[in-house]
């Protein structure tokens, strides 16, 4: 392991062990304020990961909902929120730190500074293990604190723990009952918000790489670390969709680090622009995937997305959009996979 991690690895416990218990003392009454009134929002999320912040949209609308005239700051550690949320309009700073903070001292003091421009009428930390996000919340001018920890989901359904839904339940919980009349009993699904020109260059991106206008389906054959399934594994599962599916175009949606564990055998395509990534699968037919950031951005563009699991939880990190589904593949072989897949396509085909 090399020595960057470790020391990653330490900093983080030494954090944690420092803001445990910030915000964690008293009794928050529930926030209680003319929905009108309310004019801006500090969310904290200081994550990197494109599925983290894909994850955050749900809370986005759920606030834009019950706080119309709000503006949302998002206080991150990464440069995809203007990419991300470029049309939402609730959006205001994007507050962020920098990735390596030993290294860009000045910088991150400076983005912790910044944190104290505006007044804020609410402040949301949504992970409550995140000792930045305590920290931000704790630093920030806000009238309203909330550090996620007052939120106790044990009596809620588990459907809630779905990283989609937990934030927006958790930010329910600190709001009074007046104000929640105001929120929508379902919580929103991801959406990327591609408007129509970026769909319609997706659509001419998918027959160019396809080479016809037939039906396609994707797969993405990359994932980091143990989540990512092995040449032969990819192998084999390719070779039996392409049996299932001879009248479909199967393309591969290539990674930023351009390798294929089908090595390229199938038409493939290749963009590192996030927004463009999403049209692209937005015009296919069901997106294959296993348990990755890219599968979160599938189901942004609200594309039936098949997620592959052998490593984290399923329930928290499944495909969160209509037509989705997800598999453990330690316990379910790949033709099962494929017969769902199949029946996926065929009620697809029946409803359309």
């Amino acid at each position: 392991m090399s020595t960057s991690i470790e020391i990653n690895k330490v900093r983080r416990r030494i954090m944690r062990s420092l803001t445990k218990n910030v915000g964690s003392s008293g009794v928050k009454l529930p926030f209680d304020a003319d929905p009108l009134s309310v004019k801006r929002i500090l969310v904290s999320r200081p994550n990197s990961r494109l599925g983290n912040l894909l994850l955050l949209s749900p809370l986005i609308q759920e606030i834009n909902t019950v706080f119309p005239n709000a503006k949302v700051d998002l206080f991150v550690r990464s440069g995809l929120i203007p990419i991300i949320y470029k049309n939402y309009d609730a959006i205001g700073r994007d507050i962020r730190l920098p990735k390596k903070p030993f290294k860009e001292l000045l910088k991150y003091l400076k983005v912790w500074i910044s944190l104290r421009r505006y007044q804020y009428d609410l402040a949301v930390n949504v992970d409550k293990n995140s000792s930045s996000g305590r920290l931000s919340v704790k630093f920030s001018r806000s009238g309203y604190k909330f550090y996620g920890d007052e939120f106790d989901g044990g009596a809620t359904p588990d459907e809630i723990w779905h990283m989609a839904k937990s934030p927006v339940y958790a930010f329910r919980s600190c709001l009074s009952n007046n104000i929640l009349k105001k929120a929508d009993a379902e919580v929103a699904t991801m959406d990327l918000k591609l408007n129509s020109e970026e769909l319609a260059i997706g659509k001419e991106l998918v027959e160019s790489v396809s080479g016809n206008s037939v039906p396609t389906i994707a797969i993405y054959t990359f994932a980091t670390g143990n989540k990512c399934y092995s040449v032969s594994w990819w192998a084999d599962f390719y070779s039996k969709l392409k049996e299932a599916f001879p009248e479909y175009n199967i393309v591969e949606v290539l990674p930023f680090e351009n390798v294929s564990q089908i090595q390229f055998q199938a038409p493939h395509y290749y963009s590192r622009d996030i927004r463009e990534m999403g049209a692209f699968i937005s015009n296919t037919v069901v997106f294959i995937t296993a348990d990755c950031g890219i599968m979160h951005l599938a189901s942004a563009v609200n594309t039936p997305t098949v997620g592959l699991f052998s490593v984290t939880n399923i329930e928290k990190y499944k495909p969160y959009n209509p037509g989705s589904m997800a598999f453990d593949t330690k316990k379910v072989s790949n033709d099962t996979i494929i017969e769902n897949v199949k029946r996926l396509v065929e009620g697809l085909k029946k409803v359309n």
